[in-house]
């Protein structure tokens, strides 16, 4: 389900409620300095290539330097929250995206392997501080996952993206990273 007209959040109010707060943290999708990795799954490889795509048309534009991308293949969904952590271990990313891409099927797989990977990124991120944007798709068919991976707007890797942007810059910019 997506936010509907009623639902979404109306950016103009913004500005009435940073003038109601003593600290307001304002988004930013701006990409310059920050470091960004890439936690990709190769099951369902087609797919997440066309998120990654996505992902990285979004990155570039917002002005992350190529320099300033790492990406890497885990063999599956499961194994993306390990690769992520490896990153951010590393001390050379300021935020990871997940990427990839699990279809349910006959067995109750589906379910272990979508549910331990989200709650494998979100022990992550809040073991380590550093955010881990979860951009796997979860899906019950091919013809779904088809559809949140157009080469368009609506392509669920460039939401990813810039959702990685607004979570880095109020962690690593904003007055909590000051």
């Amino acid at each position: 389900m997506t936010s509907t007209k009623e639902t979404a959040f109306d950016p103009t109010t913004t500005v009435l409620l940073a003038e109601r707060v003593g600290t307001y943290l304002a988004p930013s999708e701006e990409g310059k300095g920050i470091r960004v990795g890439i936690a990709c799954g190769r099951f369902n490889g087609g797919v997440t290539t066309r998120l990654l795509d996505a992902a990285l048309e979004a990155l570039l534009e917002r002005g992350v330097d190529r320099k300033d991308i790492t990406l890497g293949w885990a063999p599956g969904a499961f194994e993306i929250p390990l690769l992520a952590k490896a990153m951010i271990d590393s001390g050379r990313v300021d935020v990871v995206l997940t990427l990839g891409a699990v279809i349910r099927g006959d067995t109750g797989h589906y379910d272990v392997v979508a549910g331990e990977c989200a709650r494998g990124v979100q022990d992550v991120q809040l073991s380590t501080g550093t955010p881990v944007i979860f951009g796997v798709l979860t899906v019950n068919t091919v013809d779904q996952a088809l559809e949140r991976s157009m080469p368009d707007h609506t392509n669920k890797g460039r939401e990813t993206a810039l959702t990685a942007l607004e979570m880095a810059n109020i962690i690593k910019r904003g007055p909590l990273g000051a």
